[in-house]
């Protein structure tokens, strides 16, 4: 079993939000080594396909060999139905792939998003492919502090431009309190327009 103490790990927190016209995505750039501060810039959030994005919580190779996984099935789905495959079947698929190495787990917590059909849809996916569908949610070391700031501020009409602050309060909030979670805020939108990763100047302004 490979050392935990010498495991990267991201620390984390990260958001996701169901807004009226699409969703927002946030996390922090922190990654730690125990007590180290490994990284200072890491991708929390990724995109699967042309309408899919996956938050990521726990160990970094964890993280990335399912990111991996899942951008494959996304592809040899839409090369077999000719179509993006939709929010739902996406979770469903990585809650089973988790469920599977319930007894050896990836160490993650997850946010699944994306379009499914013509609604916006987040699930929180646990390590061993626990499932919710949520309308907003956080995961990592920080989350506790984040939901203080989701439940106090979301609203379920509310559009992307008016969550996205939303979202980097939430963010910067936990990175005072959550020695795990530090550095800058990330954000991804998705959109009718696809997956869109705001520009560090884009999220000053915002902020």
């Amino acid at each position: 079993m490979e050392n935990k103490k010498a495991q990267i790990n991201t620390g984390t927190t990260t958001v996701g939000l169901v807004c009226s016209d699409g969703i927002v995505l946030a996390s922090d750039k922190r990654a730690t080594m125990g007590y180290f501060i490994a990284s200072k810039d890491v991708t929390k959030i990724y995109p699967i396909s042309e309408s899919l994005a996956m938050t990521v919580a726990g160990s970094v190779s964890d993280a990335q060999s399912l990111v991996r996984l899942m951008k494959a099935e996304a592809s040899l789905y839409k090369l077999k139905y000719a179509k993006e495959m939709g929010a739902s079947n996406a979770a469903t698929l990585l809650s089973n792939i988790l469920f599977q190495y319930k007894f050896f787990p990836y160490y993650v917590q997850l946010i699944l998003a994306g379009k499914d059909n013509d609604k916006y849809k987040i699930y929180s996916i646990d390590a061993i492919g626990g499932i919710t569908e949520e309308i907003y949610t956080s995961t990592g070391s920080g989350s506790p502090i984040a939901f203080g700031v989701l439940e106090a501020s979301y609203k379920e009409s509310a559009t992307i431009k008016e969550m996205i602050p939303v979202a980097i309060k939430a963010i910067n909030i936990a990175m005072k309190r959550d020695a795990a979670s530090g550095e800058s805020v990330d954000v991804v939108i998705i959109n009718k327009n696809g997956i869109k990763r705001l520009e560090k100047s884009e999220i000053a302004k915002l902020a």
